[in-house]
């Protein structure tokens, strides 16, 4: 037997990703009940997840659970969860700083936050990594506002400008932030860097694929033979990290990065997610990334541009990366003049109410076990 169901629910744009926004407290508190509903109301095990409000993509088939925080230093705890497209899977253990981009306002708009006036800093607190976000969000009039004139790269028009400030980002799930205690690994014959910092992912050079590393996310999409490649690396990556059996989930994320086409940019960038190529870059995956840069021996630190300025101060705290849609800029404050020991990392997003009201969604009897949770490590 079926049954309708339903829950209070905000849909919005957080950066370059789109989902539902809900209330942990009206959630089941069974991990695996939660992904029942989450796969049901997004539509998955359907390309178009026409049952549903997934968009068919990874970017839009995201979830971010919000809840008043018992954390003294923060104001709201904030769960982010993948929902796959295709499988009955639900993963728990990744961050998303684009969803994150929304989680201020959303705080704001349903009362878990007091507005000011100009501007309200909203504390997050990430459950994914136990890390602390601080969220500028503009509220002129004490009200949340989305109408600006900021651009970011992969979003139409222009919105309200967001500062977020990422805090003690190195080792979110490791504990370090060169997981295998080198700054280059070489698997499969290809150097690779393991790095853990806002997220874990593995960097390698764009060539050592056969990659100039202009190709689009369509090419890269369409060349199975080097994605296969690329994830025999990624999983060997991830049981180096120690993050044991990495096949079920998405982390360590794999980013290809060659030599910017711009003369403004670091790097350029092609950021996986993991198994298709993004049509941007995530948030957290460029604040790896911008990390990366000023850490020596890394293929970051390798390729990137302006050379002289890294040799002469021994880091960068200026980074622009190049990607599919643009451009991302990031600031990283480096702790005691320490390449390796990061303050905090900032850049400027964008965020979107699009929709309130009440989401329906089917609850069929439990399917008997082909439902699949990676919980939060």
């Amino acid at each position: 037997m079926t049954m309708m169901n339903s829950i209070p629910c905000m849909i919005m744009r957080g950066g370059t990703s789109r989902g539902p926004f809900l209330r942990m407290r009206d959630l089941p508190d069974s991990q695996e009940e939660q992904t029942e509903i989450l796969l049901n109301l997004m539509g998955s095990g359907h390309a178009l997840q026409i049952d549903g409000i997934g968009g068919g993509d990874p970017l839009t088939s995201k979830v971010a659970i919000v809840e008043r925080s018992s954390n003294p230093e923060a104001d709201v705890d904030y769960l982010f969860a993948q929902v796959d497209v295709l499988k009955r899977r639900v993963d728990f253990s990744p961050n998303c700083g684009n969803m994150l981009s929304a989680v201020g306002p959303y705080a704001i708009e349903t009362g878990l936050v007091e507005p000011q006036e100009g501007v309200t800093v909203v504390r997050v607190r990430n459950l994914n990594t136990q890390r602390l976000i601080e969220c500028h969000v503009p509220t002129p009039g004490r009200q949340v506002a989305y109408e600006g004139d900021t651009r970011i790269s992969g979003v139409p028009g222009s919105s309200a400008g967001i500062q977020l400030s990422f805090l003690d980002i190195v080792g979110t799930k490791t504990g370090a932030l060169l997981p295998t205690g080198r700054a280059i690994d070489t698997i499969d014959g290809i150097e690779v860097t393991c790095l853990d910092a806002a997220t874990p992912i593995m960097m390698v050079s764009a060539a050592d694929l056969g990659l100039d590393g202009r190709e689009s996310p369509v090419e890269l999409d369409d060349h199975p033979t080097m994605l296969k490649r690329l994830e025999l690396i990624r999983r060997e990556a991830g049981h180096r990290m120690g993050l044991g059996d990495v096949s079920q989930s998405v982390l360590p994320k794999p980013v290809v990065l060659s030599a910017p086409f711009s003369d403004t940019a670091t790097l350029c960038t092609r950021y996986f997610v993991p198994h298709r190529c993004h049509k941007s870059i995530a948030v957290t995956g460029a604040i790896a990334v911008a990390t990366a840069v000023s850490v020596p021996g890394t293929v970051a630190n390798r390729i990137a541009t302006g050379a002289e300025k890294l040799a002469a101060a021994g880091r960068l705290s200026q980074v622009r990366l190049e990607h599919p849609s643009g451009f991302i800029d990031l600031d990283v404050e480096h702790r005691n003049e320490n390449a390796c020991d990061i303050a905090r990392v900032s850049l400027i997003r964008t965020a979107r109410k699009i929709m309130s009201g009440t989401i329906f969604y089917s609850l069929p009897a439990m399917s008997g076990g082909d439902i699949l949770t990676s919980t939060v490590i």
